[in-house]
């Protein structure tokens, strides 16, 4: 495998960290057959590629053994924000059958934590992703990892998502404070539903930390109400980094 040196992690504070060990544990207790994870969210820069990111370190730093893969074959944010410049393949090179799978995953400087990013933008995402190549690469993770994070595009902007969701064991929805309507929410958790995806939970992002005390109580009224009857567990009150952008 190749190395990857990841820059511009984020240093969480006590309440990220906490938070973060927090969905990792309701994960875990969501079921030991809960080993393939997809995250998406209804638009572009809720925060996604971050808490992807944040999650696999979570159950890495834990003693598993994780993979990351970066499924957003048509805009990467994780490539970009990290500055991986030595990346030779990705997943658009193993899916079109370039390369193998030990060529396009890599070792990263962080323990446990190994990374395969989404390499040249190809011509027909959500067909690669819907190939038999994909399947493969699903059941080989399976087979050599204790969990496997999927980075998927936003479901409200293409449906790529959902075509991941065929393939794992379950989803989280990643929605922005203040930014998605309930109704925008409720058509991405139907196109989910349409995968026959379990929807392990909703991940509130971006609540401002001054204001953590208001916004725990008004949004886990409010989510609790009107998102928890539809998206089982709830996930909510701290998640993701602050004023981060996916």
């Amino acid at each position: 495998m190749n190395k990857l040196m990841l820059e511009k992690l984020d240093d969480m504070d006590f309440q990220s960290n906490e938070a973060y060990k927090t969905l990792r544990t309701n994960i875990l207790f969501s079921g030991n057959k809960i080993k393939v994870i997809c995250l998406t969210s209804c638009t572009p820069n809720e925060g996604k590629s971050s808490i992807s990111l944040n999650l696999a370190r979570s159950f890495a730093d834990s003693g598993k053994k994780v993979a990351l893969i970066d499924a957003d074959l048509r805009k990467s944010v994780l490539m970009g924000r990290h500055k991986i410049q030595n990346l030779e393949y990705g997943l658009s090179h193993y899916l079109s059958g370039q390369n193998t799978f030990e060529e396009c995953m890599n070792e990263t400087n962080l323990e446990n934590l190994d990374m395969m990013l989404c390499g040249p933008v190809p011509p027909n995402p959500a067909e690669l992703l819907g190939s038999e190549q994909f399947a493969a690469l699903i059941e080989r993770c399976r087979q050599d990892y204790d969990y496997v994070i999927i980075d998927t595009p936003p479901l409200g902007s293409v449906i790529d998502s959902a075509i991941v969701a065929k393939q794992v064991d379950g989803a989280l929805i990643v929605i922005e404070t203040n930014k998605i309507s309930y109704k925008f929410a409720q058509k991405v958790k139907d196109q989910l539903d349409k995968s026959n995806c379990r929807i392990l939970g909703v991940i509130l992002n971006k609540i401002e930390v001054h204001r953590k005390g208001y916004y725990g109580k008004y949004y886990g009224k409010y989510y609790g109400k009107y998102y928890g009857r539809y998206y089982g567990s709830y996930y909510g009150n701290y998640y993701g980094n602050y004023g981060e952008k996916d």
